[in-house]
C-alpha cells in the first residue's frame, strides 16, 4: 500500500475512532469522577465546627432593622471598571482567535491556488478562505457567547459574509452552480464539525480534549500495528503460529494484535497528559486554550486529509495551517497580557449556591463563567451540581492516577495552605481560573468563612431554595457575621421559597454576630436579584451588580 492511500484511508478512521471513543470514555470517566467525589465529600476527618444558631432563641440585635430589596436587571446602568476591563479582555479575545482562524484558513487555500495551475482568481481565494474559516464561529461562540441568541448571532454574520462571497463567485463563474458551492462547504467543514460534537458536547467538554489526545495516540498505535505487520509475511507467520499454540482465531489474534498497539502508544498518549497538565500547572495553559487548540487540530487534520491526492507532501498543509493559528493567537495574547499589565487588582468571587439545583447550576455558570473570568477568578466548594463542570486539567489527573483524595481539604493548617495558593492571576489567554475547594462533611463550613474573607464579591444562588436546604442556613448565617452586606447578592427565582427565606434572615439578622461589620450600617440591606430568565441581558446585569460592589468590610 503507497504512502498516499494510507494517509487518505488510515487518518480518516483515526479520527473518526478516537473521536467516538473520546465520547464514550469522556462520559464513563466522568461519571467515575463524580462518584468519586461525592464519596470524598461524605467522609469526615473529626474537624469539629459550631451549631448553627437556634432562631427559637433569636434575640434582638438592638440595631437599625434589616430591608430586603429586590434588584430589577433594568435597574444597572453604569459600567463598573472591572466590567470595562472584562469586556476590552472578550474583544481583544474574539478578534486574536478571529485574526489566528484567518491565517489558518489561508493557509490550508494556498495548496488549492497553487495547483489549480491558471494563476490567481479572486473568486477563488475569497470562497477558500470562507469556507476554511468556519472553525471561528464554534471559537467565538465558545469563548465570548453567552446566550444561544448571541451563539446564532454569530453563526448567521458568518453565513452571510460567506454568502456574500458566493454570490460574487457565481457572478464571475457562470459555469458554477450553487450547489456546487454548498457540496463543497459542506465537504471541507461537515465531516470535522460532527466530530466536533463528539468531546465538546457540553456534558464531556471540561475532560473531552485531554481524552482525545490520549485516544489519538492509543489508537494510532492500535492502527499502525496492522500496517507494520502488513508487510512482513515472516513476522506475520510467527504472530498467526504463536496465536494458533494459544487456541486464538484470526478475528482474537487481530483485536489482540490492536489492544497490545493501543497499550503500546497509550504509554505515549499519557505522556502527553502529564505534559499537558503540568503546562497548566505552570499557568503555560488554560482550559480554554486546551479546548481551542483540539478543536483547531481535529479541523486541521481532518480538512487537510483530502490535499494528499495532488501529493502526499500537501496533507502536512493542516499542521502547518494549525502552526500558523497557534503563532498568531501567541503573538495577539502576549500584546493582550503586556496590555493588561497594571490594570486595576482582578476581582474574587465566592459563588454560593443550592446544590440540588443540578443542570440548572451548570447552565448559569457556564456563560456567567466567561464573562466574570475575564475580570477575576472564581471560587467555590465542590458539589454534585458543578463537579464535572467546573472540572480542571489537574484534578482530573490525579482522579485518573487515583490520587483524587489530595485535592480534598484535611484540616484548617490544609486549608490556610490552599488559600495562601489561591490562583488569583491570568491565564495567557487573559482569563483567570475556578479555584475549587473539594471538602469532607465537616471541613465545608471552616472552607466557606475563609473563602468569604478572601473574596471582594459574592454570589449566593438561591434557586430552588426552601426548608430542606438546611446547608444553606449556615452559609446564610455566617454571610450576615462576617461579610459586609454590600458585598453579598442573593440570586433568586420563582423556584426560591421568598416567605422562608425572608424569615430566614430577619431571624438570622436578631442573632447576628456582635462583631458582625453590618451592625454599623445605617441602613442594611440584603439584594435579592431576580433571575426570571437566563438571558444575556439579565446576567449582564448581574455581573454589572457584583463588579460594581465597593470593597466593603470583613470580621477579623
Amino acid at each position: 500500500m503507497d504512502l498516499r492511500t494510507t494517509l487518505t484511508g488510515m487518518l480518516p478512521a483515526l479520527v473518526l475512532v478516537s473521536a467516538l471513543l473520546t465520547a464514550v470514555a469522556s462520559a464513563l470517566l466522568l461519571w467515575l469522577y463524580r462518584r468519586a467525589t461525592l464519596r470524598g465529600m461524605a467522609q469526615r476527618t473529626g474537624f469539629s465546627e459550631p451549631p448553627l444558631k437556634s432562631l427559637d432563641e433569636a434575640l434582638p440585635s438592638g440595631g437599625p432593622p434589616l430591608t430586603i430589596a429586590s434588584h430589577q436587571p433594568d435597574a444597572v446602568a453604569s459600567l463598573p471598571a472591572s466590567y470595562r476591563r472584562a469586556a476590552q479582555s472578550m474583544r481583544a479575545s474574539v478578534f486574536v482567535y478571529t485574526a489566528g482562524g484567518l491565517v489558518y484558513a489561508l493557509i490550508l487555500t494556498l495548496p488549492w491556488i497553487i495547483t489549480a495551475g491558471d494563476g490567481f482568481v479572486l473568486g477563488r481565494l475569497l470562497w477558500l478562505v470562507g469556507c476554511y474559516a468556519w472553525p471561528i464561529v464554534p471559537t467565538v461562540s465558545l469563548v465570548a457567547a453567552i446566550s444561544r441568541r448571541q451563539t446564532l448571532a454569530i453563526a448567521g454574520s458568518y453565513v452571510a459574509i460567506v454568502m456574500a462571497i458566493a454570490l460574487f463567485v457565481l457572478a464571475r463563474n457562470p459555469g458554477l452552480t450553487s450547489g456546487q458551492l454548498v457540496y463543497f462547504w459542506l465537504f471541507a467543514n461537515a465531516p470535522a464539525t460532527l466530530l466536533l460534537l463528539a468531546f465538546l458536547h457540553r456534558r464531556v467538554r471540561a475532560v473531552g480534549p485531554l481524552v482525545l489526545a490520549f485516544m489519538v495516540a492509543g489508537v494510532a498505535g492500535a492502527f499502525l500495528i496492522i500496517e507494520v505487520l502488513r508487510d512482513r509475511d515472516e513476522l506475520l507467520r510467527g504472530i498467526v503460529t504463536l496465536g494458533d499454540r494459544l487456541g486464538l482465531n484470526a478475528l482474537a489474534l487481530f483485536v489482540l494484535l490492536q489492544v497490545v498497539g493501543f497499550i503500546a502508544f497509550a504509554v505515549l498518549g499519557w505522556w502527553l497528559l502529564k505534559l499537558i497538565g503540568r503546562r497548566y500547572q505552570e499557568k503555560r495553559l488554560s482550559d480554554q486554550s486546551i479546548t481551542l487548540d483540539a478543536l483547531w487540530l481535529l479541523f486541521a487534520i481532518v480538512q487537510s486529509i483530502t490535499l494528499a491526492f495532488e501529493g502526499w507532501g500537501w496533507i502536512f498543509t493542516g499542521l502547518v495551517a494549525f502552526a500558523g493559528y497557534k503563532l498568531v493567537t501567541w503573538a495577539g495574547f502576549a500584546r493582550l497580557c503586556k496590555r493588561m499589565t497594571g490594570a486595576s487588582d482582578p476581582s474574587m468571587l465566592l459563588l454560593l449556591r443550592v446544590f440540588a439545583l443540578g443542570q440548572r447550576s451548570e447552565r448559569l455558570f457556564g456563560p456567567f463563567a466567561k464573562w466574570w473570568r475575564r475580570a477575576g477568578s472564581i471560587s467555590l466548594i465542590a458539589g454534585p451540581d458543578l463537579v464535572t463542570t467546573a472540572v480542571e486539567p489537574h484534578e482530573f489527573l490525579d482522579f485518573v492516577s487515583g490520587r483524587l483524595s489530595r485535592q480534598f481539604v484535611q484540616d484548617e493548617a490544609d486549608l490556610e495552605r490552599r488559600i495562601h495558593d489561591l490562583d488569583t492571576t491570568a491565564d495567557p489567554d487573559g482569563r483567570f481560573r475556578v479555584n475549587e475547594f473539594f471538602c469532607r462533611a465537616d471541613t465545608w463550613q471552616v472552607t466557606m468563612r475563609r473563602l468569604a474573607k478572601e473574596s471582594r464579591a459574592v454570589l449566593m444562588d438561591l434557586r430552588s431554595f426552601s426548608r430542606a436546604n438546611q446547608g444553606c442556613l449556615y452559609e446564610l448565617e455566617q454571610l450576615l457575621d462576617r461579610v459586609d452586606l454590600e458585598r453579598v447578592t442573593f440570586l433568586v427565582d420563582e423556584t426560591t421559597d421568598r416567605p422562608f427565606l425572608e424569615e430566614t434572615l430577619h431571624g438570622l439578622w436578631n442573632t447576628m454576630d456582635r462583631e458582625s461589620p453590618n451592625r454599623r450600617a445605617t441602613a442594611p440591606t440584603v439584594y435579592l436579584f431576580e433571575a426570571k430568565d437566563q438571558s444575556g441581558r439579565v446576567l449582564k446585569a448581574l455581573l454589572l451588580r457584583l463588579q460594581g460592589m465597593p470593597a466593603g468590610e470583613l470580621c477579623t
